[in-house]
């Protein structure tokens, strides 16, 4: 587990901006050969583009995990820590930003790096001055130089977003807060540059770029900053203390802040930092800041610690070298990473042991759980991916096969969409050149490493794109400036078709009554162009509010669309919503929100205007619901009459007549002639007013019952259908359709056929009704049966396939649902209530 002692090793510690890394490029480059480890892809290749302007690019190389360029006189290595090669026998090997070897989840990385990683001739270790007494135990004989910082670091207090001085980088703990403060300063700034590990090399340049060039004076990045990118940075603010380490919210140690804090000032030139809140858990506390000005930090007193020379002879072996303990008290074993979770998922699968068999193989399927999770998509869907992954390389040529890799590729290589969703297509490019870099994963690795690298750099292209219009757009900046920086001075114009302009920049549309921002304007500048807007449409939207009141009826419509809740639309606008009122005739009307910016007076006069026209078309398309409400209220109408017209209107005109039974009987004949002369007809089987079956009629049935339930409205039967299916939308007796056996038959038919039957019957004695009309509107057999047995008539034989029925004597029942079997049992259903 000790370093091997034989070769000299050197240790440069010491804080941000000393030149540690910059020695060790110089240092490697002394020597005819060498490697330097680095903690992220986008240092390696940085460092890596630095070394090609030395040696040339054919003796440079660049190894990370999705990323090869291997030349074959290459004597040169730019790697990330986890793909060094450290079978090669190279003059200088360094390890970067070794106290990483404290981090949770790749801190056995580094550890392993610093116990194994030698040159022939010289060994370079950086980091922080932390990593001493670990260094001074795991590498016996090491020598430790410490390199001061070039310029002074002091702490300049909090300052909001608004006052943070140019040549700032504002640094968050996720995209979230990355973009929500770049999207602020944009609006306040005129724009940002964003740096996160996550961007691809390509992309981060670019951004660096745009602010180095003095394009915008403002960088938002992660903590991948302070992994020693070189940017000219004066001042450091953080817009947060707390960040999620994997399992937990936390605060940031006072190393961690010095690491990110000492990007500020670069060489000779001091630097500042500070915070973007003076007090609570987002500011910093004197003890931290006068830690971070001293560089006075804790001593590491462990490292986490992995095998890292596993047993590959069987997958037990394997698993238990990689769960091993460490003998020495400053390591500890390292917390199970996702390769090792994925290894042990996999490993309880039958055929993922069958095949992982000798070391070849089961070095091969360590190497396939390796593949890290770019896409954070987390163990399970990860895991499969990799059991996927291994199923193919442990089979055939044991390749992947380039149809499913072309696939994939061809899927991501889109330039379509947001920063969120550009970002998420990179992440998951970068799993599949992490294949492709495999040497023997695919049967031409070299063209599909290729294909990856251009949609990665296709996407990057497109993201760098994004990020610059979502971050850095100059148009309300151009305008501000033009006008003083005030949003109420903006000289807005409207267009005949509702553009609202400002100069000869479009800024908006006015809809209606709401302003919607132009959708190449960004959620930084929406409040901003609001605020403009406002004040200056006032009075347009005063007139379309007086020529709503004033509109006739015919530019008025209901909109009643399944799902949706009932409105009203002026000329095509919705302009308001039908909700609960008093009762189903007398519904409220809700202005619609954008009607909001109207003053009150206004409003109340449009309101006003919209129920004179409801009630209008009510009494016009369902004056039944009208005429029956005013029978409620009616004291000389009698308690059964008022009941029934009650339940009449609670159903919105259709009443099944098996519900209220005891109210229809006690209805006088006085009251009946009432409810006919409504128009409500008194079937054998429901209560119903025909006019509401015709489809205007129908459309505000359902808009009332919806606003009087407080949900969308229903789906609406086949226009014009007399028998639906019994699964078709609308069949049931809520839209006017009885349910029979396998059909639903609308409720005035099913009164025909019922008065037929009454009709053609002698009293009890048997009697064949004429099926033409059951037949005619396309009622089945099954369901005329049924329709029959429910109606008090049996049948008592068939003679050349016409049933006979006889009279029962019995009150007509509700139709009930057919049976599980779908035979026909009208018996034993006739007290089943219909849903």
């Amino acid at each position: 587990m000790h370093a091997r002692e034989e070769r000299p090793v050197t240790a440069v510690l010491g804080p941000t901006n000393t030149g540690k890394t910059h020695l060790a490029v110089e240092r490697m480059c002394g020597h005819s050969s060498g490697m330097i480890g680095f903690p992220l892809r986008l240092l390696a290749r940085e460092v890596y583009d630095r070394v090609v302007k030395i040696k040339g690019a054919n003796q440079v190389a660049l190894i990370t995990g999705e990323e090869k360029i291997v030349p074959k006189d290459a004597r040169w290595f730019l790697c990330t820590a986890e793909s060094m090669p450290l079978d090669k026998d190279l003059a200088f090997v360094g390890v970067d930003e070794a106290q990483l070897g404290a981090d949770r989840e790749r801190g056995h990385v580094f550890t392993d790096r610093i116990l194994r990683a030698r040159g022939r001739e010289e060994t370079m270790i950086l980091g922080s001055e932390a990593l001493r007494p670990m260094l001074k135990t795991l590498v016996p004989g090491i020598d430790i130089l410490n390199r001061p910082r070039f310029s002074t670091l002091s702490y300049a207090g909090a300052k909001k977003i608004s006052r943070l001085p140019k040549r700032s980088a504002i640094v968050a703990f996720s995209a979230e807060e990355v973009y929500a403060v770049a999207e602020m300063l944009r609006r306040l700034r005129g724009g940002a540059a964003v740096v996160m590990g996550a961007l691809s090399p390509r992309t981060r340049n670019a951004q660096v770029a745009m602010f180095q060039a003095g394009e915008v004076d403002y960088l938002v990045a992660t903590d991948a900053i302070g992994m020693g990118l070189n940017m000219d940075v004066a001042h450091v603010a953080f817009a947060s203390l707390d960040k999620f380490d994997g399992q937990r919210q936390r605060r940031l140690t006072v190393a961690e802040m010095a690491q990110i804090a000492g990007r500020a000032g670069r060489h000779q030139r001091d630097g500042t930092f500070g915070a973007l809140v003076e007090d609570g858990p987002g500011a910093f506390t004197p003890e931290e800041v006068l830690a971070i000005e001293e560089h006075r930090f804790p001593r590491l007193d462990h490292l986490f610690w992995r095998e890292g020379q596993p047993d590959f002879s069987s997958v037990d072996d394997l698993i238990h070298s990689l769960e091993a303990r460490p003998e020495m008290r400053e390591l500890r074993a390292a917390p199970k990473a996702l390769d090792l979770l994925v290894l042990k998922r996999l490993a309880e699968e039958d055929w993922v042991r069958d095949r992982a068999r000798g070391p070849a193989m089961v070095k091969r399927f360590w190497a396939a759980c390796g593949v890290p999770d770019f896409r954070k998509v987390g163990l399970d869907p990860h895991a499969r991916f990799c059991a996927k992954l291994f199923g193919y390389l442990s089979e055939g040529q044991g390749h992947v096969p380039h149809t499913w890799f072309a696939e994939e590729i061809a899927r991501l290589d889109n330039v379509a969409g947001d920063v969120e969703v550009l970002a998420g297509r990179i992440a998951a490019a970068r799993s599949w050149a992490y294949i492709a870099n495999r040497a023997d994963w695919l049967a031409d690795p070299a063209y599909w490493a290729g294909r990856a690298a251009q949609v990665e750099e296709r996407l990057s292209d497109a993201l760098h794109l994004s990020l610059t219009q979502r971050f850095v757009d100059k148009r309300t900046t151009m305008l501000l400036r033009q006008i003083g920086a005030s949003p109420r001075d903006l000289p807005v114009t409207i267009g005949a078709q509702g553009e609202v302009m400002v100069e000869d920049h479009m800024i908006g549309h006015l809809h209606g009554f709401g302003f919607t921002v132009a959708p190449d304007a960004r959620a930084g500048d929406k409040r901003l162009l609001l605020a403009a807007a406002e004040r200056r449409l006032g009075d347009e939207r005063a007139r379309r509010g007086t020529a709503l009141v004033e509109a006739p009826d015919v530019a008025f419509v209901l909109s009643a669309e399944a799902g949706e809740p009932p409105a009203i639309a002026w000329d095509g606008l919705k302009v308001a919503t039908l909700t609960q009122g008093p009762s189903l005739v007398r519904p409220a009307i809700a202005l619609d929100r954008t009607l909001e910016c109207l003053d009150a007076g206004l409003r109340g006069r449009i309101k006003t205007r919209l129920a004179a026209w409801v009630g209008d078309r009510m009494a016009q398309h369902v004056p039944a619901l009208v005429a029956l409400e005013a029978v409620t209220r009616d004291a000389g109408a009698g308690p059964a009459l008022r009941a029934v017209a009650a339940a009449l209107i609670d159903q919105g005109g259709l009443l099944p007549r098996i519900d209220h039974r005891v109210a229809i009987d006690g209805l006088d004949p006085a009251a009946r002639k009432r409810l006919r002369r409504i128009g409500i007809a008194i079937g054998a089987l429901d209560l119903f007013d025909p006019r509401l079956l015709k489809p205007v009629a129908a459309r505000w049935r359902r808009a009332l019952l919806a606003a009087r339930h407080a949900r969308p409205v229903a789906a609406a039967p086949a226009e014009g259908a007399t028998v639906l299916p019994r699964t078709a939308p609308g069949a049931h007796l809520s839209q006017g359709y009885r349910a029979i056996a396998l059909q639903a038959v609308r409720v005035d038919l099913v009164e025909r056929i019922a008065k037929a039957a009454f009709e053609a019957r002698s009293g009890r004695k048997p009697f064949a009704p004429d099926p033409a009309l059951a037949i005619s509107i396309g009622v089945q057999p099954a369901t005329l049966e049924r329709l029959m047995a429910g109606l008090g008539f049996k049948i008592i034989r068939v003679e050349d396939r016409v049933a006979h029925w006889v009279w029962r004597g019995r009150a007509p029942a509700p139709v009930a649902p057919p049976p599980r079997d779908n035979a026909f049992s009208a018996l034993a259903d006739l007290n089943i209530r219909h849903g």
